[in-house]
């Protein structure tokens, strides 16, 4: 492919992403096919010679979208939003253009100081306390990791180093070895699965979005940008209020990776696992720029307005409940009765495949989850929503009606 030909197919792409976003809306939300399908659609090896691009084109309709789950559909309800937006697309059209691996300043300025200050623009949107950010003149600062889950992982081992040399000084024990087996972390029971073993307390948990206690004394804040601010996967942004804690944890420094201004500057392989990283700051820049802070406000608080709009609904119907108080962007609810009720009605629901639910559990009580995940969800999207769940719970309860009447007859 030719720049030439790059400039045509590329146009090419563009139009038929806006053409699927545009139009996701008439799309089956969760996919019907059975595991091993694309194995059927292709052949078991690669081309020997080059594929026809009208060939790979054509194939995107035909292999990868009967197995999409399309996350951004205003039927989709389950986990939690993903971030999706032009102008964060187009970014990571640049990022990948310009390809660095920046893993030091010196590896790409550009992709370190950008990120410095997003972070420190995102941190103030927040509220963060001063410690947090780089511009307080202290040892604190924000990094862009891949995911929550990767940030969890920095702040425990981050944690966990610094408590092993602290014990160490104290002259009390040998080595690590003997410290590591007495190390104990604490967590909600309503985490997010990636913590079950670490130090974490949430704001929004992943079951039922309920907030714990946060106070100053926390050390780190991590929140995805990918979920609420039209941020494509993936940019997970995390402060810590001493960088110091991190580097000693993750420190990497052969020869061939110093450069003349270490030190002066944050080298941001130090502040998380892997050793190579994307320019991920470039869509967080495009998006701030492009929606400011009152368009982001406004995507929220319109989702939140869609999410206490379901929990109306669900509150005329005197078969289901809420559970859990609705906060932000989702409200669990569920048919009253026992566990098993609401999980065949999980099942009716996702087999029809109109919309698309996940459940949860708290204390052993089974319930669903109803998430307003796509920008494009609109008010009639939740009336839809709430119609078809009606629709086949009424479908369940005269069955499991008829089905007792028959067993009492019998």
């Amino acid at each position: 492919m030719d720049p030439e030909e790059f400039r045509k197919r590329g146009k090419q792409m563009i139009d038929y992403v806006a053409d699927y976003l545009e139009n996701i809306r008439d799309r089956r939300p969760y996919p019907e096919v059975e595991p091993g399908y694309i194995k059927e659609l292709l052949p078991d090896h690669a081309p020997n010679k080059p594929d026809k691009w009208d060939d790979v084109f054509s194939d995107i309709e035909r292999v990868i979208m009967p197995g999409v789950t399309h996350w951004h559909s205003p039927q989709f309800h389950a986990y939690f939003s993903t971030g999706n937006s032009y102008p964060a697309i187009v970014a990571d059209i640049l990022s990948d253009a310009i390809g660095c691996i920046g893993f030091s300043w010196a590896s790409s300025p550009a992709c370190t100081e950008l990120e410095m200050v997003v972070m420190d623009w995102l941190g103030k949107m927040l509220d963060l306390p001063q410690d947090f950010l780089f511009c307080s003149g202290g040892k604190g600062g924000g990094v862009i990791q891949g995911t929550a889950s990767e940030a969890t992982l920095v702040a425990l081992l981050s944690a966990r180093t610094k408590m092993i040399r602290k014990l160490l000084e104290t002259g009390d024990y040998k080595d690590q070895g003997q410290i590591m087996p007495k190390l104990i972390a604490y967590c909600s029971d309503q985490s997010h699965s990636s913590v079950e073993k670490l130090v974490c307390a949430t704001l929004g948990t992943t079951p039922s979005c309920a907030f714990d206690n946060i106070l100053e004394y926390a050390m780190s804040f991590n929140f995805n940008p990918h979920k609420w601010l039209m941020v494509n996967f993936d940019c997970s942004a995390m402060w810590v209020k001493d960088s110091q804690l991190v580097s000693d944890a993750f420190n990497v420094d052969p020869l061939y990776l110093k450069h003349d201004h270490q030190g002066k500057i944050p080298d941001y392989r130090h502040w998380h696992i892997p050793l190579g990283r994307r320019f991920r700051s470039l869509k967080l820049w495009f998006v701030l720029r492009l929606f400011g802070q009152e368009g982001l406000q406004e995507n929220i608080r319109k989702d939140v307005r869609l999410a206490h709009e379901f929990e109306d609904l669900v509150k005329t119907d005197h078969n289901f409940e809420i559970i859990g108080e609705v906060k932000m962007g989702l409200a669990c609810f569920r048919l009253k009765g026992e566990n098993d009720r609401n999980e065949m009605l999980l099942k009716a629901i996702n087999e029809d495949g109109r919309i698309h639910l996940v459940p949860s559990k708290f204390r052993d009580i089974y319930f669903l989850r109803f998430a307003v995940c796509a920008s494009r969800t609109t008010s009639d999207d939740v009336k839809f929503a709430w119609k078809v769940i009606q629709e086949l719970s009424r479908k369940y309860l005269s069955d499991s009606s008829n089905e007792n009447i028959q067993n009492k007859s019998s």
